[in-house]
């Protein structure tokens, strides 16, 4: 994996998006909850899988299976091209410039750990300063104030507006200080805000900052090209993008990465290893110590084999379609409040309802076969900037149709005539 990936190859077939056909790739949306249709409307926390991706984690499992990297033998080698096919994958669907680039993590919050603790504990020190936003994700703070407490790092929160949106005119402002490493999501999976985060990314660099960017909300919706962007460091979570749990991504450009010191130490990550001396591997490996969650990784390239046959485009516009059908419905009902209102948004939708707690909204949606999200969403200063311990999230993915956005306010409207 020394060469730039030719982009303009792809075996995959495209085909038009339609959303009621792509449904039946779906076999858990044909099943009934409490003998009712299942609206599933949770897909910002964890994706459902399409059979495509279930085949090949089993095909992983019951087919080629055997260790990857270190055996001669068939099917080692045979598993060990699947899972280096699925690096391959993701770096093309992502644009990233070479393969290598890629680190498969257990998910985006070990992806945010490995640079703070890597990354920061080398390259920064007492004094410097991180910027992070009110709209974090908490996987996107807690390592930061890890970071502090261990080198000193001073952390720089940037406020939100009471729609969501992210005050630029602070961030920059807050560039002019110390800045050595920015930290900020592309979406928030809260609110729904998309950042602009291209602006970020060019302010950051141009006061000296790298910068890392949490695109989980993001990869599943919308066309990423991390080549354009220029982040230094872009994490996502393989179950938020319809593959498996256990696996996920960290990007970092190729020399930021070398530069690196591991982040967990074993097997498979080494050159050599003496009882005076242990020399590491090149990256990937040096990031990936032990074996890996084969089966996930292969998983997650399916999981873009199967994306890769739409146009991200066209799931994003239906999937907006959707959403603000549902917003536009839910702001017709006058004891609900929608939380978050940026200009620029993604398919979920927060809202609130007077008299009646998230969790309670949320379980009597249940009975009525819709799964939402009630409570802070690990964002809890964002809860703490609106005054509420907790909203209800509705998020959609492909696979919902104006039809699940419907049973929503149904469902909304039973939770107030019971709760009068």
């Amino acid at each position: 994996m020394n060469k730039p990936l030719d982009m303009t190859s792809s075996a995959i077939v495209k085909r038009a998006f339609d959303a009621e056909a792509a449904r039946a790739d779906f076999p858990v949306l044909a099943r009934t909850v409490y003998g009712k249709p299942m609206h599933f409307l949770d897909t910002a926390a964890s994706a459902q899988k399409p059979q495509a991706v279930i085949d090949a984690v089993s095909e992983a499992y019951g087919g080629d299976y055997a260790n990857i990297h270190r055996g001669v033998y068939y099917l080692s080698q045979k598993a060990t091209e699947a899972y280096d096919a699925a690096r391959a994958k993701i770096a093309a669907f992502l644009n990233a410039r070479r393969p290598e680039e890629l680190i498969f993590t257990r998910n985006a919050t070990e992806a945010v750990n490995l640079v703070a603790y890597s990354y920061g504990r080398k390259f920064l020190k007492e004094g410097d300063e991180v910027v992070l936003s009110e709209m974090e994700h908490h996987a996107n703070i807690v390592p930061w104030q890890m970071l502090r407490e261990a080198v000193g790092v001073k952390l720089t929160v940037i406020p939100i507006s009471d729609t969501g949106e992210l005050d630029m005119d602070a961030y920059a402002r807050a560039l002019k200080g110390n800045v050595k490493f920015v930290a900020m999501t592309h979406m928030s999976n809260a609110l729904g805000t998309v950042t602009p985060i291209a602006e970020i990314i060019r302010l950051a660099h141009g006061a000296g900052a790298k910068i890392l960017v949490d695109g989980c909300q993001m990869v599943p919706h919308e066309k990423v090209d991390l080549q354009a962007l220029d982040a230094d460091f872009y994490v996502f979570s393989g179950h938020k993008l319809y593959g498996p749990t256990g696996i996920g991504v960290l990007y970092g450009k190729r020399a930021l990465l070398d530069a690196m010191p591991p982040y967990q130490t074993g097997g498979d990550m080494i050159r050599t290893v003496t009882f005076a001396k242990t020399t590491f591997a090149e990256v990937p490996a040096r990031f990936e110590a032990g074996t890996p969650h084969i089966a996930g990784a292969i998983g997650l390239g399916a999981a873009v084999d199967y994306l890769a046959q739409f146009d991200m485009g066209e799931i994003h516009a239906h999937e907006m379609a959707v959403a603000e059908y549902a917003r536009s419905s839910l702001q017709s009902i006058n004891r609900v409040r929608i939380y978050g209102e940026a200009a620029t948004r993604g398919s979920l939708v927060s809202f609130g309802l007077e008299g009646a707690h998230p969790h309670d909204i949320g379980t009597i949606l249940d009975r009525e076969g819709i799964a939402v999200r009630g409570g802070h969403h690990c964002a809890q200063p964002v809860m703490e900037h609106f005054g509420i311990s907790g909203t209800v999230r509705a998020s959609f993915g492909l696979y919902n149709t104006k039809a699940d956005a419907d049973a929503l306010i149904a469902g909304v409207h039973k939770v107030m005539e019971i709760f009068g």
